[in-house]
């Protein structure tokens, strides 16, 4: 058991109303006694799941399925294809080139190399319009700071050019001949330069401040990235979102500039003829993206059209009132659209699983590509002028498969696949309906084992995320299965919040209307009780950043409902988050307690200020990183430290899990998965009463 955490009187008053928060101390990372109680908390933690008995078969059994394969779609360049790969116990997915649809492959980048541990992360990549460069971010222990390289891929080798501060960087390449002087174009062999984004060197700003300020700048190869120019950004929001494009010919260089997660600006500027930006749409309270042709903008956006729909336009007459729709809004969500082979190729979500259109520039219907199953399409791939696509495809039980279709002939193939232990027969997924407190109908998918009805409760776990437009699709969860084949049930739930339904389902759980996530999630708890999936004594939930804020909330709103709690990387002090790391990006969607009427309803939920004394909690892991640049991990120690103080269940433990060289999970090599993995199901399967083979 853990020793009681050292409380401490401390409080705010906030419009009015006092804040208690006993923990404060435990905020600052760098202090020697923050840093000992959470050796102290850590060292618990081992002690309790280090005792499941059948953790030695659960972490082989899991090591199975982890190992099982990633790949992604190609990135087409020259006829030449490049595409990442795992495979077995490799920590790190590597970089591949394949010199044609059928040719032999060639290692471009290893990030296995980089590191004994793994732990150092291929973040993103950029190839150039020929082929001849890759631009590659590259951080250290999670933490996604990363910095610029580029690849000859030629030669292999890594030219001098090294820029800091890239974090999730979009880059936009030069075409081989796009550098003007005024009206002329000067020819080249091979791109010599690109437009990207970066943030302030650290120091440059107030602390805090650098991770905002993102600006535009164009850097040319060879020469010294302190010299790089400021392209656009100067004079902006500090939290604005900047990313660029730039038209196959190099001429028109497009800036999005997201605003939060509800708006976008766009501003378009011509390099032939020189001169500043001009704002295609600015303003408006509508998302908006650009694929930017040579002689055409291909743009969609959910401005009266909360499903999403597409408009073309000429760049010589870019504003909005010269826009002609050329695909309207139907009663799916239209969540990306690409331009492949003179083509429109459009992602739907119905139901929350993919349906592939293809559109002629104008609009027309030409094709419906036939998917295997129900599952959910990613990463669609291709060349603006070559009929050559391709896509990748996961379900809840297959893994992914890579396919390329030709849009000419209308034959699909599979490209690339991994293969798999899983026997696809053994489980059967059904989607159901159910309500939520207010009335609104909510879906959610349920795996479980086949062979029949449901005869009596079993363990379930759900899941859900119900924020910033992301939508919860079929995909293959490599570790749900030593769940399900010792008979548990998987449930995923569609919440408000999400991308599922479109930008009004986005807004109906966002702001002021957040709760209504919360209450998804409890509505869809109660659904599997009540029609006998499980019972509380057999329900755990899971979910992680925002999926995180989620968990902490169900506990705290109603912790009778659940046995055990997975919370991971959560925000959880809903009061003071926004003062925190990358934070204030997220004020659009959840609100800020610097304003009154925000302050209130983020008290409201609060899952930390609304634990009680005295309380029977569910077990409870709460895990988080050192390394995490996003979620600051002052949020899971806090809310370990009042949990452990507040609950009633001396049988449920409250757990801290902090990692050290990791971060908020993107780039984690396979062996800190596979760490982390076997304790969260030695948590699950102890807390449950789940029982593996010896």
């Amino acid at each position: 058991m853990n020793r009681p955490t050292r409380m401490e009187s401390h409080f705010d008053t906030l419009h009015g109303v006092r804040v208690e928060d006993p923990y404060r101390w435990l905020e600052d990372e760098t202090n020697p006694e923050v840093q000992a109680w959470v050796a102290a908390q850590n060292k618990a933690t081992r002690d309790a799941l280090d005792a499941y008995p059948g953790r030695a078969a659960l972490r082989a059994r899991l090591e199975q399925y982890l190992t099982v394969g990633t790949i992604s779609a190609p990135v087409v360049r020259a006829g030449r294809l490049f595409y990442s790969r795992r495979e077995g116990s490799a920590n790190q997915p590597i970089l591949h080139l394949r010199e044609g649809v059928r040719g032999p492959d060639r290692i471009l980048l290893d990030p296995n190399s980089w590191s004994q541990d793994g732990t150092v992360a291929l973040d993103w990549s950029y190839l150039s319009r020929d082929g001849q460069y890759l631009a590659y971010g590259r951080s250290d222990g999670g933490s996604e700071r990363s910095t610029l390289r580029v690849l000859d891929v030629t030669s292999g080798n890594d030219l001098p050019d090294r820029i800091p501060n890239t974090r999730a960087c979009s880059v936009a390449w030069e075409p081989p001949s796009t550098r003007t002087s005024g009206k002329s174009t000067r020819t080249s062999g091979t791109s010599r330069g690109f437009y990207y984004t970066r943030y302030p060197a650290p120091g440059a700003l107030p602390v805090g401040e650098e991770n905002y300020h993102r600006r535009v700048y164009h850097h040319t190869l060879g020469e010294d990235p302190e010299g790089d120019s400021l392209v656009f950004g100067e004079g902006r929001a500090p939290d604005d979102w900047p990313n660029v494009e730039i038209s196959r010919d190099g001429r028109w260089l497009v800036v999005e500039e997201a605003k939060g997660w509800t708006k976008t600006d766009l501003y378009l500027k011509d390099l032939r003829r020189g001169g500043g930006f001009i704002p295609i749409v600015e303003g408006m309270d509508a998302l908006y993206g650009v694929v930017a042709l040579e002689n055409l903008l291909v743009i969609q956006t959910n401005e009266g059209a909360p499903t999403y729909r597409v408009f073309t336009a000429d760049p010589e007459r870019p504003r909005r009132e010269s826009w002609v729709e050329v695909i309207p809004p139907r009663d799916e969500v239209l969540e990306s659209v690409h331009v492949i082979g003179g083509r429109i190729v459009a992602s739907y979500l119905r139901d929350s699983t993919s349906r592939l259109r293809v559109f002629t520039l104008e609009g027309k219907l030409e094709d419906e590509i036939e998917l295997p199953t129900l599952g959910t399409v990613f990463q669609i791939a291709g060349e603006h002028d070559s009929p050559e696509m391709y896509f990748g495809f996961t379900t809840f039980t297959a893994p992914p498969r890579i396919y390329r279709h030709d849009l000419g002939t209308r034959r699909t193939e599979v490209w690339e696949k991994v293969s798999s232990p899983v026997d696809e027969r053994a489980f059967e997924i059904e989607q159901v309906r159910y309500k939520s407190r207010d009335g609104t109908p909510i879906t959610m998918f349920i795996v479980r084992p086949s062979g029949g009805p449901i005869d009596e409760p079993r363990p379930c776990l759900l899941t859900g995320y119900g924020g910033f437009n992301i939508s919860l699709t079929p995909g293959f969860d490599r570790d749900s299965f030593v769940w399900l084949e010792r008979g548990g049930i998987m449930a995923i739930a569609n919440l408000r919040g999400g991308g599922e339904y479109g930008e009004s389902w986005h807004r109906a759980g966002m702001l002021d209307r957040k709760q209504n996530v919360f209450d998804d999630f409890i509505a869809a708890a109660e659904h599997l009780v009540s029609e006998g999936y499980t019972r509380p004594d057999k329900l755990a939930i899971q979910g992680g950043s925002n999926g995180g804020l989620l968990v902490g909330a169900a506990v705290t709103q109603r912790p009778e409902l659940f046995r055990a709690a997975v919370c991971a990387v959560p925000l959880l002090d809903m009061i003071r988050y926004h003062n925190f790391r990358i934070a204030r990006l997220w004020i659009p969607e959840y609100g800020s307690a610097d304003d009154a009427d925000q302050f209130r309803w983020l008290l409201a939920y609060s899952p930390y200020h609304r634990v009680k004394d005295g309380t029977r909690y569910p077990a409870v892991l709460l895990a988080t990183a050192e390394s995490d640049t996003r979620v600051d991990p002052m949020h899971a120690r806090k809310m370990a430290a009042r949990l452990q103080s507040a609950t009633s269940a001396i049988d449920r433990p409250i757990l801290l899990r902090v990692e050290s060289r990791a971060g908020h999970g993107a780039g984690k090599p396979l062996a800190k998965l596979l760490d982390e993995q076997t304790d969260v199901y030695s948590f699950l399967f102890d807390q449950l009463g789940i029982d593996m083979p010896s």
